[in-house]
């Protein structure tokens, strides 16, 4: 039952208590006989707050005797109190606090130095926290196959805070988990556009694609093409439809495949080479907006400028977007479906999730502490609510944000430090045929990978 059921329930009761003392006046005994009830239900309802629908870890009674959890991550962890979620957050944190006679303090390390510094501290044996946030890239199999993480698959199997696919799956190395986060949805991948500039060169609302499911790669293709315009016929395009010169990684997730599988190169994967194939299309037919010899933000300045409609990109870009393009109405929808899958997908290439130091003592306590800490009743309806209300003017964006959110695809490629990724992606967009790829990086792939899981 909840809160506010429980409390009109209560509020009932006492107005039936309430006219049963008015009918019968004067009589103590019935005046006792009426107010049982209310005390049986006050009790059952007690009872009744405690059931839940999901498995929560039993709970634990130890003393940290006065131990200061480090918490470190490349910014400050520290609970912020800017929604009523929070707020409850950092208040259980307070209590298990005094319960368990510990404290905590945020330590936070310069993400160009993060991955660095934190692997070095690990391998000397002298870790710089507890709850220590790390990329997978570099801790699986890496770190894990070194001894150097606990496993703790056994400690989160509340679903209710902990994500199950990172512990179960994702963070995972000979079957056994060495991470966990909070967050239900991890990195909402997507396609912005320039909603004014879709309505001034007349193109079917892009939505539309979308409401209709036949929004693909070929459906994509040919808004870039239409996008791509000399609006004022000088013989040269002065609108285009593709912001990205790349979107290889993009096309990896939207077709459910990736350059690696576990141990294993997966060039040769049917879903892979049609990945790569769609690239080469792109690339071949010069969709794309053409490189003005600009760095890794050029694609964002191209968007920015308000003559290009699509920008391949993730959420967290969406509110700078906005801020800068006051001029213009924006929108975000799923990168379109490939033709291996009937579902929108969403990507992470540095995926990241907490670990504990094999260092560190008691890591069931640790992982305990946080679950009693984010396990409560939301008041929002779903993940990331107040973020996307906040972020969106229109529920279509919101709901594919939603969408796309759950479908996440974690391409490992950098995990393996010889794999020329850089290199095969020049060589795809300077032109070299897929097949030709394929064959000339195969083994280099798989070398770089046996290098990795074979110390």
């Amino acid at each position: 039952m909840s809160k506010w059921k429980l409390v009109i329930y209560c509020l009932f009761m006492l107005m039936l208590v309430a006219c049963n003392n008015d009918n019968v006046s004067g009589d103590n005994n019935q005046d006792a006989e009426a107010a049982d009830p209310i005390e049986d239900v006050n009790d059952q309802s007690e009872d009744e707050k405690e059931e839940v629908d999901y498995y929560q870890t039993p709970e634990m009674d130890f003393d940290m005797e006065g131990r200061t959890i480090k918490i470190v991550a490349w910014w400050d962890m520290e609970f912020s109190e800017d929604n009523p979620d929070s707020i409850q957050f950092k208040e259980n944190l307070e209590a298990l606090k005094e319960k368990h006679n510990f404290d905590v303090e945020y330590i936070a390390i310069d993400y160009g130095e993060y991955q660095e510094r934190i692997t070095a501290s690990l391998l000397a044996g002298e870790p710089i926290g507890d709850l220590v946030r790390l990329g997978k890239n570099y801790t699986i199999p890496a770190l894990v196959q070194q001894d150097l993480l606990w496993p703790v698959d056994e400690y989160t199997q509340n679903d209710q805070v902990f994500n199950q696919l990172v512990s179960n799956e994702l963070f995972t190395h000979e079957g056994r988990g060495y991470a966990f986060t909070e967050a239900q949805t991890i990195l909402v991948q997507g396609v912005f556009y320039n909603r004014t500039l879709m309505s001034e060169l007349g193109i079917k609302p892009l939505q539309e694609y979308v409401d209709e499911d036949n929004w693909n790669w070929d459906t994509f293709i040919d808004v870039v093409r239409q996008a791509n315009q000399d609006t004022n016929n000088d013989g040269s395009l002065d609108t285009w439809g593709l912001a990205n010169r790349s979107v290889i990684q993009q096309a990896l997730a939207s077709n459910n495949t990736a350059l690696t599988e576990g141990n294993e190169q997966n060039l040769e994967d049917p879903a892979t080479i049609e990945s790569l194939e769609f690239v080469a299309e792109i690339t071949n037919d010069q969709l794309a907006r053409p490189t003005e010899g600009g760095d890794w933000t050029e694609p964002q300045q191209f968007f920015r400028e308000g003559n290009t409609l699509l920008y391949t990109g993730a959420l967290y870009e969406f509110d700078g977007f906005q801020t800068d393009m006051p001029d213009y109405e924006l929108g975000f929808l799923p990168f379109p479906k490939g033709p291996s899958v009937s579902d929108y997908y969403t990507f992470e290439s540095a995926l990241q999730a907490i670990a504990i130091p094999k260092t560190v003592e008691n890591p069931e306590q640790l992982v305990y502490i946080w679950e009693k800490i984010h396990d409560i009743e939301s008041i929002y309806d779903y993940p990331e609510q107040a973020s996307y209300e906040s972020t969106f003017v229109y529920e279509e964006d919101i709901e594919n944000a939603r969408m796309v959110g759950p479908n996440l695809v974690v391409l490992d490629h950098f995990a393996f430090p010889n794999l020329d990724y850089w290199g095969f992606e020049h060589d795809l967009l300077e032109g070299t045929a897929v097949s030709t790829l394929v064959e000339s990086y195969g083994q280099a792939f798989q070398a770089a990978i046996d290098e990795v899981y074979s110390d």
